[in-house]
């Protein structure tokens, strides 16, 4: 075998208190597909920081290429052919496409005037929308675009640079089935065409479609590696988080009790002319599928109370209840974890406390002041009942891991009472072993009588964990499954199919 294009050699980066990636050493040769996978906190995030020129290590040698150095700057590395397609957004949301995709190296004229030449950006960037054959154009807003269209133009941006490795973290993360079989082809199509790719995710099945070589990081060491013929979900998984994990999804304790929440005849802002009714019972998690824009973000929104409903009615326990913005839904205790819990669920500048207290001051504050200690003490407490992994509630909650930043969240629901808890995609690049501690607390929930509804775009997480699966197609409600019934062809029938049925479910 020739020699390797990118060789990281003892590579090691320690903050204080922690030792982030310690003496790491991988190769990766042209047109290969390397994954790299292991628990939020593993060390992938830092190791490709480094190799992006964004972190410096402490130790160790990167050779790219043939040619070694200490370390790399963002220059470096982009002189290299390195790019990145990050899961945090890195995008400009007052920009349109062609100005995201092409930022820093936009095509101008009118010499020292250096006017953008929109007639070259469009030449540039619209082959490159045609090769993912996204459903945006070169001139949209990206602020008018969805998550999973953001997602989609960050991998744009990528291709653009013509990269002699492209490092996709998390890609796939808010992309339907139809859209992550797209990346898959241009991830076959840039193998072919010499260039090598690093494949960060937590979804194993996508390793398992794509992955030439697999390596895994536990704790900032490298633990395994698998070759194609050896890697299978249960081996990275044990891999991974050092144990088997027999199975990640808990049965019911008891049948379902009594309606909670129903929704009955609503009609979203976002889908006015669909009448959309379903229930909720007590002790249930009710999944609700569909692909991306289907309507189901917007009727959790509706009931949640950020959207005005057009019509339609929502009981509580049997009573009509009036909800025209969250602070009603909070007061029924109707609570919703969002899907993108930087932008419209964390305060990331705040505190761990501050954060888990936010939608519930009143109950921490005398005469308007809030009681820091009373603050803290309930912090203390929900630390340790949903294991969050921080070494102090006062630590700032940017800096946690997704699947942490997620315990946050919902701690700052579970410090209250809640009747019914909607998750919009709730282990969204979560990994393996948090996706199991969710969906625990998930079952503990309803076992303790809440009605949950799940929102998830994961075909193997909806049918491992729904009791009832309600599916959405273009707005309306296109059928429901009970357990019995529960197969990847069935609800995918449902989300593609043409036949509607808005009867309650």
């Amino acid at each position: 075998m020739s020699d390797p294009f990118l060789r990281l050699t003892a590579i090691s980066k320690s903050y204080p208190g922690v030792r982030a990636v310690d003496r790491v050493s991988l190769s990766v040769w042209k047109g290969e597909v390397l994954a790299l996978i292991g628990e939020n906190g593993a060390g992938k995030s830092t190791l490709m920081k480094i190799l992006g020129g964004v972190v410096k290590p402490d130790s160790g040698a990167i050779q790219i290429g043939g040619k070694e150095s200490a370390s790399l700057d963002v220059a470096d590395s982009m002189a290299s052919g390195i790019a990145f397609v990050h899961q945090e957004l890195n995008i400009f949301d007052n920009l349109d496409v062609g100005a995201n995709v092409l930022i820093g190296r936009e095509p101008v004229y009118g010499g020292p005037l250096k006017l953008v030449d929109r007639k070259k950006t469009r030449s540039i960037v619209d082959p490159l929308l045609k090769r993912l054959d996204v459903d945006f154009h070169v001139d949209d807003l990206v602020s008018d675009l969805s998550i999973a269209q953001r997602q989609l133009l960050e991998i744009v941006k990528a291709l653009s640079l013509n990269a002699r490795i492209v490092i996709m973290d998390e890609p796939t993360s808010s992309l339907t089935s139809a859209e992550t079989d797209r990346l898959m082809r241009v991830i076959g199509e840039l193998k072919a065409d010499g260039v090598s790719v690093i494949f960060i995710t937590h979804r194993l099945n996508e390793v398992e479609q794509c992955a030439d070589r697999v390596v895994v990081l536990r704790d900032g060491s490298v633990v395994g590696e698998l070759d194609r013929a050896e890697i299978n979900h249960d081996a990275m998984i044990r891999l991974m988080i050092g144990r088997d994990l027999r199975s990640l999804y808990i049965a019911p304790r008891s049948p379902p009790g009594e309606h909670v929440l129903e929704v009955i005849g609503l009609k979203t802002p976002a889908h006015p002319k669909d009448a959309l009714s379903i229930s909720l019972r007590a002790g249930e998690i009710l999944g609700m599928a569909g692909l991306i824009g289907a309507g189901r973000t917007e009727l959790a929104r509706t009931v949640f109370g950020i959207d005005a409903a057009l019509g339609g009615e929502i009981r509580l326990n049997g009573a009509p209840v009036s909800i025209n913005s969250p602070r009603d839904a909070i007061s029924h205790g109707i609570y919703l974890v969002p899907e993108d819990r930087k932008r419209c669920s964390l305060v990331l500048e705040d505190s761990v406390a501050e954060n888990i207290s936010l939608a519930n001051l009143r109950a921490f504050s005398k005469y308007l002041i809030i009681d820091l200690s009373e603050e803290r003490e309930n912090a203390l407490r929900q630390r340790q009942s949903l294991n969050i992994k921080t070494a102090s509630v006062e630590t700032v909650v940017g800096t946690l891991s997704g699947g942490n930043q997620q315990k946050v969240v919902l701690a700052k629901w579970l410090s209250m009472t809640p009747k019914v808890m909607m998750f919009d995609e709730p282990t969204r690049g979560i990994d393996v072993g948090s996706k199991s501690e969710i969906y625990g607390l998930m079952r503990a929930l309803a076992d303790s009588g809440v009605a949950i509804l799940m929102i998830s775009s994961d075909m193997e997480e909806v049918i491992g964990v729904s009791d009832r699966i309600v599916v959405m197609q273009e707005g309306a409600i296109s059928g429901t499954l009970t357990r019995d019934q529960f197969s990847e062809e069935n609800v995918m029938r449902l989300a593609v199919g043409r036949g509607h049925d808005s009867s309650p479910v």
